[in-house]
């Protein structure tokens, strides 16, 4: 069962939770879910909307890039240990996260990207807007401490099309 909720009821929670390690999940060639501890709830062109940040590097990337969509899954009482490793340690490109993390996928229920029932608050969202980072933009005492060899991060401005809470 999923009840629906409202972003604004939520958007501490999920603030609070970022910096700890949330789930951006992708479902292009296959079911993925990679932990972040960066990203942005607001509102942009007047939508409710997330940012993700992700790697040039990541599968994930790719996977966004062919969907267009992802599904954010927030933990409502901290991150279990086993899921936060699997999932913020290994590539999907090489294993299945779903399995090794021994994850409940949940079907979407606007977008084709599951949630996962142990981190139940979840975003189903549909990206606007892309763009990569310009490293020359980024301040010098940022840049050499999160990207000393290059690797930017493309910014992913996606509406929140749907959020709830998996019970």
């Amino acid at each position: 069962m999923k009840e629906l909720v409202s972003l604004a009821d939520y958007a501490a929670l999920i603030q609070t939770a970022l910096p700890k390690g949330i789930l951006l999940n992708t479902n292009g060639d296959k079911f993925n879910s990679m932990v972040i501890g960066w990203g942005n709830l607001g509102v942009t062109w007047g939508r409710p909307t997330f940012v993700a940040y992700v790697r040039d590097s990541r599968y994930t990337k790719a996977q966004i890039d062919k969907t267009g969509e992802f599904t954010v899954s927030v933990p409502l009482d901290g991150p279990v240990p086993l899921i936060a490793k699997v999932c913020g340690t290994q590539s999907g490109r090489d294993i299945d996260k779903a399995s090794a993390a021994a994850l409940t996928l949940e079907p979407p229920e606007v977008n084709h990207t599951p949630g996962i029932r142990e981190y139940p608050l979840t975003l189903e969202c549909k990206v606007l807007y892309a763009q990569r980072q310009d490293e020359d933009g980024i301040p010098a005492d940022i840049r050499s401490r999160f990207y000393p060899a290059g690797d930017p991060h493309t910014a992913y401005i996606a509406e929140v099309l749907r959020a709830y809470i998996i019970r």
